[in-house]
């Protein structure tokens, strides 16, 4: 007989990025709303400087807290993840970001009611994380042409067009972008193609859009997928493909997978993280196995799609 999952925990600490997208605005109405949804909060901190949001979770942990609630977007919970990893603290996702991907990879509404009712009367469900080299990521990570776009797009198109801005600067930097050669090895070798484009993913989510199908964040591995080829055209049919599910939006890619894998290019390229550029080429990228416990919203559990 199944173990029946524990109980979300009804005592929290809550911990906002007023610096994102919508955070500023929403931080207020969160608190107000978790409390009177039966949420009891030990503490609540709306962060103006995203490099102190690792104190709070870290002083959170440390004092015992049985769930952590952070809104904000797909970098900050990328890059707080690493202090809940590996421990009892439940991760529960408020989503204020632009892309909102890992929420999206999680099945969670977008909205702050929504997500709110997930966290209140939803489930527990233990997932991997990511790791490139020694550092954790919630979803997805990328090299080519997205961390162009996150190095140079303006903050204030991308706080306050959101994704339309965000897609405008994409196009804008697809005409000045370089084709790089890309070798990844795994447990079979070495594969070396032409790419445009690479993502590694740990859910299905990147930039908003769902650029795979064939994993999630319980599928205990990871995959690398090349946008292949030396040609921008193939790179921008790939994301309109995957955009409208079209039957040939596979046509342009290859995948590798496993539970480690050496990713390097030529030449180096940087890595953007959950929508945040923290890495370099060469790195390791492998899957971290049932490292966290997250909220979701009630129902059966989702699980990947068979490979075939």
């Amino acid at each position: 007989m199944q173990a029946l999952s524990r109980p979300i925990p009804r005592e929290a600490v809550l911990i906002v990025n007023a610096h994102s997208r919508k955070g500023e605005a929403l931080c207020h109405q969160a608190k107000e709303k978790l409390e009177q949804a039966g949420i009891t909060l030990i503490a609540s901190h709306a962060v103006q400087d995203p490099s102190k949001l690792n104190d709070y979770v870290r002083e959170a942990v440390r004092d015992g807290a049985p769930m952590v609630i952070v809104g904000g977007g797909d970098g900050s919970l990328s890059r707080l993840v690493d202090d809940v990893a590996n421990t009892n603290c439940v991760f529960a996702v408020l989503p204020l970001g632009t892309a909102n991907s890992f929420a999206r990879t999680l099945g969670l509404p977008l909205d702050l009611d929504g997500a709110i009712d997930a966290i209140v009367s939803g489930r527990l469900r233990r997932i991997d994380l990511g790791m490139i080299d020694d550092d954790y990521f919630v979803n997805a990570a990328a090299l080519g042409l997205s961390p162009m776009i996150g190095d140079t797009v303006p903050h204030k198109l991308k706080r306050y067009l959101g994704r339309v801005g965000y897609l405008g600067w994409a196009l804008w930097c697809l005409l000045n972008f370089r084709p790089f050669r890309l070798t990844v090895e795994d447990e079979h070798g070495e594969h070396r193609t032409w790419a445009s484009e690479v993502r590694i993913f740990n859910g299905r989510f990147h930039g908003g859009v769902e650029l795979i199908e064939t994993t999630d964040v319980d599928s205990g591995d990871i995959v690398i997928q090349a946008v292949t080829g030396r040609s921008l055209m193939r790179l921008a049919f790939d994301w309109y493909a995957k955009f409208f599910k079209l039957k040939s939006r596979s046509a342009n890619t290859v995948e590798f997978r496993g539970r480690e894998l050496r990713l390097r290019t030529r030449p180096h390229q940087n890595i953007s993280i959950d929508g945040e550029n923290l890495a370099r080429t060469p790195v390791t990228v492998r899957v971290a196995q049932r490292a966290i416990e997250v909220v979701v919203p009630s129902g059966p559990s989702p699980s990947a799609p068979s490979i075939v």
